[in-house]
């Protein structure tokens, strides 16, 4: 299998522009913004809504980039408003589906940060509150002035092979009936993505692992994650086992398996926008079908 395709950033995140308030209050003036809160953002089933800066009075602003092509600004707009009508704001679960690979940038970016301003009001170092700046990405504390950066997660994902070439997937409990994907967890201290990978592969699905491979990343904001993709093969495919707590059932494909299984309903793979989906797809050559709900 090759590296997963990467498509360069749609956004420029111009992170020199964020020292600059006067500049950033220029450009909220003629952006493209979202509202975003309580891990959701202002949207229809067509995708982001965007609103205009006079409607977005008080709460917090972030600001996302500039667009590549025409250079039009994005900001992150977090009201502080209660989300009464969850019609008209969407999880990212709910609305990834329907968004094209420049809204869902945009989209990821700002739930990510709003999710870290929302749990980060007060200094972790002497409890006093803080303020945002740079255009939200510190948060900067009003007594002892340190600063505090937003933090990221990072989990590893394995697509795991054996010498057949078939591939190992695995159903959670918390998953509908049928739906199976790869394995994933995340890195703990002084450990490297190689060792997080087989000792979590390990765990969850009994099996040991060599020839280790990078295939990709994909930030993931659940509420702060970044998935780093890897493929591996295992010289025991007997061996697999679910753990009984995360991992309930493993189940071992060949391509005319998955596709068979998908195709009749048996099988439900985890949804296009995940890495996971891309990894399942990039070994079996095509696009595979269903599996676009989450729960």
């Amino acid at each position: 299998m090759s590296a997963i395709p990467q498509r360069q950033s749609f956004i420029d995140r111009s992170s020199e522009l964020r020292a600059d308030p006067a500049k950033l209050d220029e450009l909220w003036q003629s952006a493209l913004i979202i509202e975003v809160g309580q891990g959701r953002v202002r949207s229809s089933e067509n995708g982001l809504t965007f609103i205009p800066p006079i409607e977005a009075i008080g709460g917090e602003r972030y600001f996302l980039g500039l667009n590549r092509k025409d250079n039009r600004p994005y900001f992150a707009w977090a009201s502080g408003a209660i989300l009464n009508d969850v019609a008209d704001y969407l999880t990212l679960r709910e609305l990834a589906g329907s968004l094209g690979p420049l809204e869902l940038e945009i989209a990821m970016h700002a739930i990510a940060l709003a999710n870290w301003h929302d749990v980060h009001p007060h200094c972790a170092r002497c409890g006093a509150t803080t303020h945002v700046a740079l255009g939200g990405a510190v948060r900067i504390c009003d007594v002892d002035e340190s600063q505090h950066h937003p933090r990221t997660d990072a989990a590893v994902i394995v697509l795991i092979k054996d010498s057949e070439d078939r591939i190992l997937l695995g159903h959670q409990p918390v998953w509908p009936e049928g739906r199976f994907s790869t394995f994933a967890g995340f890195l703990e201290p002084g450990e490297t993505f190689e060792q997080c990978v087989s000792r979590e592969s390990f765990e969850e699905a009994g099996v040991t692992l060599k020839e280790i491979k990078y295939l990709g990343s994909q930030p993931w904001p659940f509420p702060a994650s970044i998935m780093i993709a890897f493929e591996a093969i295992t010289d025991k495919p007997e061996e697999a086992r679910p753990d009984g707590e995360e991992i309930t059932e493993v189940k071992w494909f060949s391509r005319a398996e998955l596709k068979a299984a998908t195709q009749d309903g048996t099988l439900l793979l985890p949804p296009s926008v995940s890495v996971a989906r891309r990894m399942i797809e990039g070994w079996l050559g095509e696009k595979a079908v269903g599996g676009e709900t989450w729960r």
